[in-house]
Protein backbone atom coordinates (compact mmCIF):
# COMPACT_ATOMS: atom_id res chain seq x y z
CA UNK A 1 0.00 0.00 0.00
CA UNK A 2 0.96 3.14 -1.01
CA UNK A 3 1.00 5.97 1.64
CA UNK A 4 0.51 10.10 0.31
CA UNK A 5 3.22 12.44 2.04
CA UNK A 6 0.29 13.97 4.29
CA UNK A 7 -0.52 10.83 5.52
CA UNK A 8 2.96 10.03 6.23
CA UNK A 9 3.63 13.03 7.86
CA UNK A 10 0.45 12.40 10.49
CA UNK A 11 1.86 9.09 11.13
CA UNK A 12 5.07 10.70 12.06
CA UNK A 13 3.53 13.15 13.79
CA UNK A 14 1.70 11.28 16.47
CA UNK A 15 4.34 8.48 16.41
CA UNK A 16 6.46 11.18 18.27
CA UNK A 17 3.53 12.89 20.24
CA UNK A 18 2.82 9.18 21.70
CA UNK A 19 6.95 8.30 22.34
CA UNK A 20 6.92 11.54 23.45
CA UNK A 21 3.82 10.92 26.18
CA UNK A 22 5.17 7.61 27.07
CA UNK A 23 8.93 8.32 27.39
CA UNK A 24 7.78 11.83 29.71
CA UNK A 25 5.22 8.90 31.78
CA UNK A 26 7.69 6.40 32.46
CA UNK A 27 10.79 9.35 33.23
CA UNK A 28 8.17 11.49 35.89
CA UNK A 29 6.98 8.23 36.85
CA UNK A 30 9.88 6.83 37.95
CA UNK A 31 11.64 10.01 39.36
CA UNK A 32 8.10 9.96 41.90
CA UNK A 33 9.04 6.24 42.77
CA UNK A 34 12.55 7.09 43.45
CA UNK A 35 11.41 10.25 45.70
CA UNK A 36 9.18 8.35 47.75
CA UNK A 37 11.54 5.58 47.89
CA UNK A 38 14.24 8.21 49.19
CA UNK A 39 11.79 10.04 51.35
CA UNK A 40 10.70 6.86 53.28
CA UNK A 41 14.20 5.80 53.63
CA UNK A 42 14.75 9.64 55.20
CA UNK A 43 11.47 8.83 57.80
CA UNK A 44 12.94 5.81 58.78
CA UNK A 45 16.26 7.59 60.08
CA UNK A 46 14.37 9.50 62.80
CA UNK A 47 12.21 5.94 63.73
CA UNK A 48 16.00 4.28 64.06
CA UNK A 49 17.32 7.35 66.24
CA UNK A 50 14.34 7.08 68.63
CA UNK A 51 14.74 3.20 68.69
CA UNK A 52 18.17 3.71 69.71
CA UNK A 53 17.97 6.43 71.81
CA UNK A 54 15.02 4.87 73.60
CA UNK A 55 16.46 1.15 73.43
CA UNK A 56 12.76 -0.01 72.01
CA UNK A 57 11.86 -1.03 68.38
CA UNK A 58 9.02 0.53 66.93
CA UNK A 59 8.53 -0.45 63.70
CA UNK A 60 8.76 -4.10 62.01
CA UNK A 61 10.42 -2.72 58.57
CA UNK A 62 14.12 -3.11 60.23
CA UNK A 63 15.38 -4.91 63.11
CA UNK A 64 17.28 -3.64 65.98
CA UNK A 65 19.24 -6.07 67.53
CA UNK A 66 21.87 -5.62 71.05
CA UNK A 67 25.53 -7.44 69.65
CA UNK A 68 26.86 -9.97 71.69
CA UNK A 69 29.10 -9.50 74.37
CA UNK A 70 32.53 -10.51 71.98
CA UNK A 71 30.98 -9.00 69.06
CA UNK A 72 30.57 -5.65 71.32
CA UNK A 73 34.14 -5.98 72.28
CA UNK A 74 35.43 -5.62 68.34
CA UNK A 75 33.19 -2.80 67.92
CA UNK A 76 34.51 -1.31 70.75
CA UNK A 77 37.90 -1.50 68.69
CA UNK A 78 36.57 -0.83 65.56
CA UNK A 79 36.94 -4.20 64.11
CA UNK A 80 33.26 -4.44 62.22
CA UNK A 81 34.84 -6.34 59.63
CA UNK A 82 35.60 -8.93 62.15
CA UNK A 83 32.15 -9.49 63.45
CA UNK A 84 31.47 -13.00 62.53
CA UNK A 85 28.60 -12.95 59.68
CA UNK A 86 30.18 -9.80 58.34
CA UNK A 87 33.64 -10.72 56.85
CA UNK A 88 32.40 -10.31 53.27
CA UNK A 89 31.90 -6.36 53.95
CA UNK A 90 35.25 -4.75 53.24
CA UNK A 91 34.04 -1.21 53.27
CA UNK A 92 33.43 0.59 56.75
CA UNK A 93 32.05 4.12 56.63
CA UNK A 94 32.71 5.55 60.59
CA UNK A 95 30.44 8.56 61.60
CA UNK A 96 29.29 10.29 64.69
CA UNK A 97 26.24 12.39 65.21
CA UNK A 98 25.87 14.48 68.09
CA UNK A 99 22.74 14.47 70.18
CA UNK A 100 23.21 18.01 71.38
CA UNK A 101 25.13 20.33 69.68
CA UNK A 102 25.33 22.82 72.54
CA UNK A 103 27.62 20.60 74.25
CA UNK A 104 29.70 18.67 72.23
CA UNK A 105 31.37 17.50 74.95
CA UNK A 106 28.48 15.65 77.02
CA UNK A 107 29.07 12.10 75.91
CA UNK A 108 25.68 12.16 73.99
CA UNK A 109 26.69 10.88 70.84
CA UNK A 110 25.53 8.24 68.30
CA UNK A 111 28.10 6.69 67.16
CA UNK A 112 27.48 4.48 63.64
CA UNK A 113 29.65 2.11 61.77
CA UNK A 114 28.49 0.94 58.12
CA UNK A 115 29.49 -2.15 56.83
CA UNK A 116 29.02 -2.46 52.93
CA UNK A 117 30.25 -5.30 50.27
CA UNK A 118 30.70 -2.01 47.40
CA UNK A 119 31.64 1.36 48.65
CA UNK A 120 32.49 3.66 51.47
CA UNK A 121 29.77 6.34 51.94
CA UNK A 122 30.60 9.84 51.57
CA UNK A 123 28.72 11.06 54.77
CA UNK A 124 31.30 14.56 55.25
CA UNK A 125 28.04 16.89 54.01
CA UNK A 126 25.94 14.67 56.99
CA UNK A 127 28.89 15.02 59.79
CA UNK A 128 29.63 18.45 59.19
CA UNK A 129 26.28 19.57 59.15
CA UNK A 130 26.03 21.74 62.37
CA UNK A 131 22.45 23.17 61.92
CA UNK A 132 21.00 19.70 61.49
CA UNK A 133 19.32 17.95 64.77
CA UNK A 134 20.79 14.38 65.29
CA UNK A 135 16.88 13.01 63.93
CA UNK A 136 17.89 14.76 61.07
CA UNK A 137 20.97 13.74 60.61
CA UNK A 138 20.28 10.24 61.16
CA UNK A 139 17.45 10.77 58.42
CA UNK A 140 20.06 11.64 55.71
CA UNK A 141 22.58 8.84 56.73
CA UNK A 142 19.42 6.34 55.29
CA UNK A 143 18.48 8.82 52.75
CA UNK A 144 22.24 8.40 51.31
CA UNK A 145 22.26 4.59 51.75
CA UNK A 146 19.02 4.40 50.10
CA UNK A 147 20.80 6.40 47.32
CA UNK A 148 23.18 3.55 46.34
CA UNK A 149 22.71 0.05 45.51
CA UNK A 150 24.18 -1.70 47.79
CA UNK A 151 22.77 -4.29 50.95
CA UNK A 152 24.62 -1.92 53.77
CA UNK A 153 24.35 -3.63 57.49
CA UNK A 154 24.66 -0.21 60.45
CA UNK A 155 26.04 -1.04 63.98
CA UNK A 156 25.23 1.88 66.41
CA UNK A 157 25.98 2.85 69.91
CA UNK A 158 24.43 5.39 71.92
CA UNK A 159 26.13 7.42 73.86
CA UNK A 160 27.76 5.25 76.47
CA UNK A 161 25.28 2.33 75.82
CA UNK A 162 25.19 -0.93 73.92
CA UNK A 163 26.27 -1.76 70.53
CA UNK A 164 23.07 -2.94 68.46
CA UNK A 165 22.81 -3.97 64.95
CA UNK A 166 20.60 -2.18 62.35
CA UNK A 167 19.18 -3.96 59.56
CA UNK A 168 17.01 -1.97 57.48
CA UNK A 169 17.85 -3.51 53.87
CA UNK A 170 13.54 -3.63 53.33
CA UNK A 171 14.32 -0.19 53.46
CA UNK A 172 17.04 1.52 51.83
CA UNK A 173 18.17 -2.26 50.40
CA UNK A 174 18.73 -2.58 46.50
CA UNK A 175 15.98 -4.82 46.18
CA UNK A 176 13.69 -2.38 47.99
CA UNK A 177 14.34 0.17 45.54
CA UNK A 178 11.74 0.86 43.13
CA UNK A 179 12.57 -0.08 39.12
CA UNK A 180 14.42 3.12 37.37
CA UNK A 181 12.74 3.21 34.07
CA UNK A 182 14.41 6.54 32.96
CA UNK A 183 17.44 5.23 30.70
CA UNK A 184 15.00 2.77 29.13
CA UNK A 185 12.74 5.91 28.56
CA UNK A 186 15.79 7.60 26.70
CA UNK A 187 16.75 4.29 24.85
CA UNK A 188 13.05 4.62 23.46
CA UNK A 189 12.94 8.15 22.47
CA UNK A 190 16.31 7.57 20.99
CA UNK A 191 15.01 4.47 19.07
CA UNK A 192 11.81 6.20 18.15
CA UNK A 193 14.03 9.47 16.64
CA UNK A 194 16.05 6.94 14.91
CA UNK A 195 13.08 5.06 13.45
CA UNK A 196 11.04 8.35 12.60
CA UNK A 197 14.22 9.95 11.29
CA UNK A 198 15.23 6.83 9.25
CA UNK A 199 11.45 6.93 7.19
CA UNK A 200 11.76 10.45 6.89
CA UNK A 201 15.30 10.15 4.91
CA UNK A 202 13.91 7.01 3.13
CA UNK A 203 11.02 9.24 2.20
CA UNK A 204 13.27 11.87 0.83
CA UNK A 205 15.91 9.92 -0.40
CA UNK A 206 13.39 8.42 -3.00
CA UNK A 207 12.77 11.99 -4.46
CA UNK A 208 16.72 12.85 -4.17
CA UNK A 209 17.75 9.48 -6.38
CA UNK A 210 14.54 9.97 -8.80
CA UNK A 211 15.62 13.83 -9.32
CA UNK A 212 19.27 12.51 -9.62
CA UNK A 213 18.15 10.20 -12.54
CA UNK A 214 16.52 12.72 -14.32
CA UNK A 215 19.74 15.36 -14.09
CA UNK A 216 21.74 12.48 -15.18
CA UNK A 217 19.74 11.25 -18.34
CA UNK A 218 21.17 13.49 -20.73
CA UNK A 219 24.45 12.88 -20.08
CA UNK A 220 24.50 9.45 -19.46
CA UNK A 221 21.20 7.87 -20.76
CA UNK A 222 18.36 6.26 -18.82
CA UNK A 223 15.53 3.90 -19.40
CA UNK A 224 12.62 4.48 -21.71
CA UNK A 225 10.48 4.32 -18.81
CA UNK A 226 10.76 4.76 -14.59
CA UNK A 227 9.67 2.73 -11.59
CA UNK A 228 10.51 3.37 -8.21
CA UNK A 229 8.80 3.17 -4.80
CA UNK A 230 7.92 5.77 -2.57
CA UNK A 231 5.16 8.16 -1.99
CA UNK A 232 1.69 8.52 -4.24
CA UNK A 233 3.15 11.77 -5.09
CA UNK A 234 6.31 10.65 -6.03
CA UNK A 235 4.62 7.69 -7.98
CA UNK A 236 2.55 10.37 -9.83
CA UNK A 237 5.42 12.75 -10.52
CA UNK A 238 7.11 9.38 -12.07
CA UNK A 239 4.36 8.30 -14.16
CA UNK A 240 4.16 11.85 -15.09
CA UNK A 241 7.58 11.87 -16.10
CA UNK A 242 7.04 8.71 -17.99
CA UNK A 243 4.24 10.22 -20.46
CA UNK A 244 6.57 13.14 -20.80
CA UNK A 245 9.22 11.00 -22.18
CA UNK A 246 7.22 8.56 -24.06
CA UNK A 247 5.73 11.79 -26.12
CA UNK A 248 9.02 13.29 -26.45
CA UNK A 249 10.27 10.05 -27.77
CA UNK A 250 7.66 9.83 -30.09
CA UNK A 251 7.55 13.29 -31.30
CA UNK A 252 11.68 13.09 -31.65
CA UNK A 253 11.06 9.81 -33.72
CA UNK A 254 8.46 11.27 -35.75
CA UNK A 255 10.07 13.93 -36.58
CA UNK A 256 13.33 11.96 -37.84
CA UNK A 257 11.30 9.51 -39.92
CA UNK A 258 9.74 12.05 -41.25
CA UNK A 259 12.76 13.54 -42.35
CA UNK A 260 14.44 10.72 -43.39
CA UNK A 261 11.11 9.91 -45.32
CA UNK A 262 12.14 13.38 -46.83
CA UNK A 263 15.70 12.73 -47.95
CA UNK A 264 14.80 9.34 -49.45
CA UNK A 265 11.79 10.76 -51.73
CA UNK A 266 14.42 13.79 -52.48
CA UNK A 267 16.86 11.19 -53.50
CA UNK A 268 15.31 10.10 -56.76
CA UNK A 269 13.74 13.81 -58.14
CA UNK A 270 17.40 14.98 -57.17
CA UNK A 271 19.35 12.45 -59.06
CA UNK A 272 17.09 13.14 -62.39
CA UNK A 273 17.65 16.53 -61.99
CA UNK A 274 21.13 16.05 -61.91
CA UNK A 275 21.19 13.79 -64.99
CA UNK A 276 18.72 15.96 -66.62
CA UNK A 277 21.40 19.02 -65.68
CA UNK A 278 24.27 16.89 -67.21
CA UNK A 279 22.74 17.28 -70.84
CA UNK A 280 22.66 21.43 -70.45
CA UNK A 281 25.48 22.75 -72.45
CA UNK A 282 26.12 25.82 -70.88
CA UNK A 283 29.05 24.52 -68.23
CA UNK A 284 28.39 27.59 -65.70
CA UNK A 285 24.30 27.11 -65.16
CA UNK A 286 25.24 23.10 -64.92
CA UNK A 287 27.44 23.81 -62.06
CA UNK A 288 25.00 25.83 -60.87
CA UNK A 289 22.35 23.49 -60.94
CA UNK A 290 24.39 20.50 -59.46
CA UNK A 291 25.45 22.89 -56.66
CA UNK A 292 21.84 23.61 -55.36
CA UNK A 293 20.43 20.17 -55.69
CA UNK A 294 24.13 19.27 -53.46
CA UNK A 295 23.16 21.99 -50.71
CA UNK A 296 19.92 20.95 -50.90
CA UNK A 297 20.38 17.07 -49.62
CA UNK A 298 23.25 18.23 -47.95
CA UNK A 299 21.03 20.67 -45.75
CA UNK A 300 18.31 17.51 -45.06
CA UNK A 301 21.19 15.20 -43.98
CA UNK A 302 22.51 18.06 -41.57
CA UNK A 303 19.01 18.18 -39.91
CA UNK A 304 19.08 14.46 -39.51
CA UNK A 305 22.57 14.80 -37.90
CA UNK A 306 21.16 17.64 -35.92
CA UNK A 307 17.75 15.27 -35.09
CA UNK A 308 19.64 11.98 -34.27
CA UNK A 309 21.72 14.00 -31.69
CA UNK A 310 18.73 15.02 -30.11
CA UNK A 311 17.63 11.85 -29.76
CA UNK A 312 20.97 10.52 -27.83
CA UNK A 313 20.88 7.45 -29.38
CA UNK A 314 24.29 6.30 -28.73
CA UNK A 315 25.21 4.87 -25.26
CA UNK A 316 27.90 6.86 -22.76
CA UNK A 317 30.94 4.77 -22.16
CA UNK A 318 33.98 5.53 -20.79
CA UNK A 319 36.47 6.74 -23.24
CA UNK A 320 40.01 8.68 -23.06
CA UNK A 321 39.60 12.34 -23.71
CA UNK A 322 43.12 12.46 -24.63
CA UNK A 323 43.18 10.17 -27.47
CA UNK A 324 40.09 11.26 -28.83
CA UNK A 325 41.21 14.82 -29.68
CA UNK A 326 44.55 13.64 -30.60
CA UNK A 327 42.83 11.28 -33.52
CA UNK A 328 40.78 13.96 -34.24
CA UNK A 329 43.17 16.73 -34.54
CA UNK A 330 45.98 14.17 -36.71
CA UNK A 331 42.76 13.09 -39.38
CA UNK A 332 42.97 17.14 -40.12
CA UNK A 333 47.18 17.18 -40.09
CA UNK A 334 46.97 14.15 -42.51
CA UNK A 335 44.84 16.45 -44.76
CA UNK A 336 47.44 19.39 -44.49
CA UNK A 337 44.86 21.57 -42.58
CA UNK A 338 46.50 23.99 -40.47
CA UNK A 339 45.04 22.65 -36.96
CA UNK A 340 48.08 21.87 -33.82
CA UNK A 341 47.21 20.57 -30.63
CA UNK A 342 48.94 22.55 -28.01
CA UNK A 343 50.82 20.33 -25.08
CA UNK A 344 49.87 20.52 -21.68
CA UNK A 345 52.37 21.79 -20.11
CA UNK A 346 54.43 19.30 -17.12
CA UNK A 347 53.42 19.45 -13.65
CA UNK A 348 56.53 20.23 -11.48
CA UNK A 349 56.51 17.63 -8.60
CA UNK A 350 58.78 19.54 -5.39
CA UNK A 351 60.79 16.34 -4.01
CA UNK A 352 61.52 15.75 -0.37
CA UNK A 353 64.49 16.91 1.21
CA UNK A 354 67.04 14.03 1.73
CA UNK A 355 70.21 13.48 4.41
CA UNK A 356 72.68 13.63 2.20
CA UNK A 357 71.39 16.84 -0.40
CA UNK A 358 71.36 20.17 0.75
CA UNK A 359 68.54 20.83 -2.34
CA UNK A 360 65.18 19.45 -2.96
CA UNK A 361 64.89 17.10 -5.64
CA UNK A 362 61.85 17.70 -8.59
CA UNK A 363 60.41 15.72 -11.06
CA UNK A 364 57.06 16.29 -13.23
CA UNK A 365 54.09 14.32 -14.16
CA UNK A 366 54.38 12.64 -18.12
CA UNK A 367 52.44 14.82 -20.58
CA UNK A 368 50.30 12.08 -21.92
CA UNK A 369 47.87 11.67 -18.88
CA UNK A 370 45.53 10.05 -19.76
CA UNK A 371 42.23 12.19 -19.26
CA UNK A 372 39.20 9.10 -18.80
CA UNK A 373 35.55 11.05 -18.82
CA UNK A 374 31.93 9.04 -19.21
CA UNK A 375 30.58 9.98 -22.44
CA UNK A 376 29.26 9.55 -26.17
CA UNK A 377 32.53 9.45 -28.60
CA UNK A 378 30.62 9.81 -31.99
CA UNK A 379 29.04 12.82 -30.65
CA UNK A 380 32.26 14.21 -28.79
CA UNK A 381 33.94 13.82 -32.18
CA UNK A 382 31.20 15.30 -34.14
CA UNK A 383 31.11 18.56 -32.23
CA UNK A 384 35.01 18.28 -32.11
CA UNK A 385 35.05 18.75 -35.68
CA UNK A 386 32.52 21.02 -36.19
CA UNK A 387 34.36 23.52 -33.71
CA UNK A 388 37.30 23.09 -35.87
CA UNK A 389 35.94 23.60 -39.00
CA UNK A 390 34.16 26.74 -37.99
CA UNK A 391 37.48 27.97 -36.75
CA UNK A 392 38.96 27.14 -40.06
CA UNK A 393 36.48 28.74 -42.01
CA UNK A 394 36.56 31.85 -39.84
CA UNK A 395 39.67 32.03 -38.46
CA UNK A 396 42.17 30.11 -40.86
CA UNK A 397 43.67 28.39 -38.41
CA UNK A 398 42.86 26.18 -35.13
CA UNK A 399 44.72 25.62 -31.93
CA UNK A 400 43.11 22.58 -29.99
CA UNK A 401 43.90 22.22 -26.34
CA UNK A 402 42.57 19.98 -23.79
CA UNK A 403 42.39 21.18 -19.99
CA UNK A 404 40.81 19.07 -16.92
CA UNK A 405 40.22 19.16 -13.41
CA UNK A 406 38.42 16.63 -11.01
CA UNK A 407 34.94 17.45 -12.03
CA UNK A 408 35.16 18.98 -16.23
CA UNK A 409 37.66 18.43 -19.12
CA UNK A 410 37.38 21.64 -21.38
CA UNK A 411 38.27 21.56 -24.74
CA UNK A 412 39.21 24.69 -26.25
CA UNK A 413 39.40 25.82 -29.85
CA UNK A 414 41.32 29.16 -30.79
CA UNK A 415 41.43 30.60 -34.18
CA UNK A 416 44.47 32.69 -35.49
CA UNK A 417 41.72 35.48 -36.13
CA UNK A 418 38.43 36.59 -37.26
CA UNK A 419 35.86 39.85 -38.39
CA UNK A 420 33.43 37.96 -35.53
CA UNK A 421 32.52 39.17 -32.06
CA UNK A 422 31.44 36.68 -29.36
CA UNK A 423 28.36 38.41 -29.55
CA UNK A 424 27.79 37.64 -33.16
CA UNK A 425 29.66 33.80 -32.71
CA UNK A 426 27.24 32.62 -29.91
CA UNK A 427 23.72 34.38 -32.32
CA UNK A 428 25.01 31.47 -34.88
CA UNK A 429 24.58 29.07 -32.21
CA UNK A 430 20.38 29.38 -33.45
CA UNK A 431 19.61 26.83 -36.07
CA UNK A 432 20.22 27.61 -39.78
CA UNK A 433 22.02 30.77 -39.22
CA UNK A 434 25.52 31.28 -40.52
CA UNK A 435 28.33 34.28 -40.72
CA UNK A 436 27.84 36.74 -42.92
CA UNK A 437 31.92 36.38 -44.47
CA UNK A 438 31.05 32.62 -45.22
CA UNK A 439 30.97 33.23 -48.96
CA UNK A 440 30.18 30.11 -50.58
CA UNK A 441 31.65 28.09 -48.39
CA UNK A 442 30.28 24.93 -47.69
CA UNK A 443 27.51 24.59 -44.48
CA UNK A 444 23.88 25.37 -43.16
CA UNK A 445 24.14 26.53 -39.90
CA UNK A 446 23.78 23.81 -37.95
CA UNK A 447 27.69 23.26 -36.76
CA UNK A 448 27.23 25.17 -33.71
CA UNK A 449 23.69 23.86 -32.71
CA UNK A 450 24.87 20.50 -32.74
CA UNK A 451 28.04 21.31 -30.95
CA UNK A 452 26.00 23.39 -28.00
CA UNK A 453 23.61 20.04 -27.64
CA UNK A 454 26.46 17.18 -27.35
CA UNK A 455 28.08 19.82 -24.74
CA UNK A 456 24.58 19.79 -22.68
CA UNK A 457 24.22 15.98 -23.30
CA UNK A 458 27.44 15.62 -21.29
CA UNK A 459 26.45 17.67 -18.15
CA UNK A 460 28.39 20.87 -19.98
CA UNK A 461 28.01 24.12 -21.61
CA UNK A 462 29.76 25.64 -25.44
CA UNK A 463 31.04 28.92 -24.50
CA UNK A 464 32.90 31.67 -26.93
CA UNK A 465 35.56 34.28 -25.07
CA UNK A 466 38.07 36.50 -26.45
CA UNK A 467 41.27 34.58 -26.99
CA UNK A 468 44.97 36.31 -28.01
CA UNK A 469 44.67 36.70 -31.71
CA UNK A 470 41.12 35.68 -32.67
CA UNK A 471 37.83 33.56 -30.75
CA UNK A 472 38.25 31.01 -28.16
CA UNK A 473 35.37 28.39 -28.19
CA UNK A 474 35.24 26.34 -24.76
CA UNK A 475 33.54 23.07 -25.14
CA UNK A 476 32.64 22.38 -21.30
CA UNK A 477 31.60 18.24 -20.36
CA UNK A 478 31.31 16.65 -16.80
CA UNK A 479 33.64 14.05 -16.20
CA UNK A 480 32.05 11.40 -14.47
Amino acid sequence: MTLRLRNLGWIWAVSAFAVGVLCASLWFASSRAWTQFQMRSFVAGFTIYEDLRTGMVSSPEFSITPLSPDNATLAERGEFNRVPGFSDRRFVTNLSILTDSSSPLSGRELTLAVLSDRLVYPVSDIVSGSDQTGPEKMGNLTKLLATYCSEPIVFAQFGRGPWYQVDGTNIWGCRAAPADLRLPAILLCVVALAVIMTSVGNASDTFTRFSHALRERQRRGGPDSYDTSGPAELQDIVSAVNAHLEAERAQLEKRATVLSGVSHDLGTPATRVRLRAALIPDDELREKLEADVDQMTGMIESVLTYTRSELSVEEPRQISLTALVEAVVADYQDMDLPVTLQKVDPVAVQGAPSVFMSRRGQGSLPETRRMLVMGRPISLKRALTNLIDNALKYGRHAEVQLETDARTATITIQDKGTDLSVSDIEDLMTPFRRGSNTGSSDGFGLGLTIAATVAEQHGGALSFEAGDRGLRACLQITRQ
